[in-house]
């Protein structure tokens, strides 16, 4: 702004000095020309006084340069003429200064002398005996005039000049440094300038107005912030090109991001060709979905346009992925729940219906019938088993179980249990002993009372015969420990970490034999889980296995 400024003040001079000098020369032209005119015509009434007095002694007597003397008869004919032979002159009576002098005594005019090819002025006077007196000066044109000023002109312009260069950088100066030092923050507070008070307080009332949508904006983005951090769910929002404009915290911890990634292609985060295909359908404005794996858990993404208003454009995409890994599983558990019943209902059905066949169609003889009736029995018995074990896991899935809190004296339901499974212990032959002492606990009595029972009864199961079966209970500082030690076949490695799972069974025909339904463990678990407390195994193929249980002694009673 300051060079725009220095250039229009040095054009302002300039055009300044060129109109002045047009002008001066102008004035001075007019001035000197009528000056001119005076002298002239005051020179011819001297030279006609002398004219008269000594005629053409006079004239002959004249030496000058720059005038012109003519004397004209009355007829016409040129007497005297100080530039040129008389004799090669023509008439002279219609020269307009002659002419005018010839009827009025006096006589002037001006024109280009074809003789002296110079512009003239001629100044005539009547003399007494009728003859004229003319004489004439050449005159400077306004181009001779401003010709012989050049020189002085060009030094006072080229003075001028610097003096402007210096006042007008100055000048600048002076009227930039207050608008650089503008407080635009404060805009009302600024006084150098009256003029642009105007354009200052649209100013302010712009930041008022600025400063409110920002704290719009803030407020907006903080709570948003605040909302998607508090998500459990991954949010991303893209531009219509896949940038990335937003990203939540749990989204970058899913896809080991940070903040730098804002403005960056989302596929610099994740390239699969499955994510790729389907971020490119929702540019074209189509939702997609897919299940995506990350860590071992499954993620349901999402993948939303975002459309312009009243346009099939897409303005950005919404990618939202939420874990499903527990609705995977438990979908899976159902199906796998649904296979393993159909399949455990199946097989005595089938025996059953084998045998009922037979004594129905009278093939079995008198002596066998009691055996095939022994037979149906049990495995109506193992269905009935089997469906109390079914409902009684669903009941704890449902919560319909009598969750009343209680003290249980672990010691005395562990004593009471092995009593009661001792029979069938015995037809092993396996031993059963409950050790240590423990002080009673907060719990549930049908859960904790599930939990021994099915321990106690899975180690006479999948013990040896002549086993051992050792219950002991200990006390430490926050808990009350249950083991239950056998010396049975033991657990391999790689199926201890299913070994809770519903109907899973790591020797299935030993299972199917000892009339086992695969949902013991998987109680146990259950009930363990509801009564908060922690469930352990250890167990090494051939040796036997050890599980243990940790109830809280802090349990709060209800």
């Amino acid at each position: 702004m300051t060079k725009r400024i220095f250039k229009y003040m040095e054009l302002i001079i300039v055009l300044t000095l060129i109109s002045g000098f047009v002008a001066v020369l102008l004035l001075l032209y007019s001035n000197f020309k009528s000056v001119q005119q005076n002298q002239l015509k005051a020179e011819t009434n001297f030279a006609a006084k002398a004219v008269e007095s000594q005629g053409m002694d006079y004239l002959s007597s004249l030496n000058i340069k720059n005038t012109r003397v003519t004397w004209i008869a009355s007829d016409g004919k040129v007497l005297f003429d100080s530039k040129a032979d008389p004799s090669s002159m023509g008439n002279h009576a219609s020269r307009p200064e002659v002419k005018e002098a010839m009827e009025s005594g006096d006589g002037e005019s001006t024109r280009f002398s074809n003789t002296l090819t110079t512009e003239m002025i001629y100044s005539a006077k009547r003399l007494s005996d009728g003859s004229v007196l003319r004489i004439a000066e050449s005159r400077n044109s306004v181009l001779m005039i401003a010709l012989g000023m050049l020189q002085p002109m060009i030094w006072i312009f080229l003075i001028l000049l610097l003096v402007t260069w210096f006042i007008s950088g100055r000048m600048a100066k002076q009227i930039i440094s207050p608008l650089n030092k503008f407080d635009l923050d404060h805009p009302l507070e600024n006084e150098e300038y009256p003029e642009l008070a105007p354009f200052l307080h649209r100013i302010h009332v712009q930041q008022q107005e600025i400063g409110m949508q920002k704290e719009s904006l803030e407020r907006a983005e903080k709570d948003f912030v605040t909302v998607t951090g508090r998500m459990k769910e991954c949010l991303i929002l893209l531009s219509w090109d896949g940038k990335i404009l937003t990203i939540n915290q749990q989204a970058m911890n899913l896809l080991h991001a940070d903040d730098s990634c804002v403005g960056r292609d989302v596929l610099f985060l994740e390239r699969r060709s499955e994510f790729e295909r389907a971020l490119n359908k929702a540019a074209e404005g189509e939702h997609s979905e897919l299940i995506m794996d990350f860590s071992g858990r499954k993620y349901q993404t999402d993948i939303s346009p975002v459309p312009f208003d009243n346009s099939d454009k897409t303005a950005g995409m919404v990618i939202l992925m939420f874990d499903v890994t527990d609705r995977e599983n438990a979908e899976l558990m159902r199906r796998e729940f649904t296979s393993n019943v159909s399949h455990e209902l199946k097989t005595p059905l089938h025996t059953i219906s084998g045998c009922a066949e037979l004594l129905e169609k009278g093939n079995v003889r008198m002596e066998d019938t009691q055996k095939f009736v022994h037979v149906i029995y049990g495995q109506v018995q193992r269905m009935i088993s089997l469906v109390e074990d079914i409902l009684y896991i669903s009941h704890l899935d449902e919560g319909s179980i009598d969750m009343s809190w209680d003290n249980i004296d672990l010691k005395q339901m562990a004593e009471r249990i092995a009593d009661q499974l001792r029979p069938e212990a015995e037809k092993r032959p396996v031993t059963i002993s409950v050790s240590g002492s423990a002080p009673a606990v907060p719990g549930i009595y049908r859960l904790n009372e599930s939990i021994i029972h099915n321990l106690i009864e899975n180690a006479i199961k999948y013990n040896k015969d002549n086993g051992e079966i050792h219950v002991e209970l200990k006390e430490e500082k926050d808990t009350v420990t249950l083991s239950v030690r056998d010396t049975g076949i033991g657990i391999p490695e790689e199926d201890q970490s299913r070994i809770f799972e519903r109907f899973y069974r790591v020797d299935k025909s030993h299972s199917r034999e000892i009339g086992g339904t695969g949902l013991g463990l998987s109680i146990v678990k259950h009930a363990a889980e509801l009564l908060h407390a922690e469930l352990k195994l250890e167990s090494r193929l051939g040796e036997g296995s050890t599980f243990t249980v940790a109830f809280r002694k802090s349990q709060p009673l209800s």
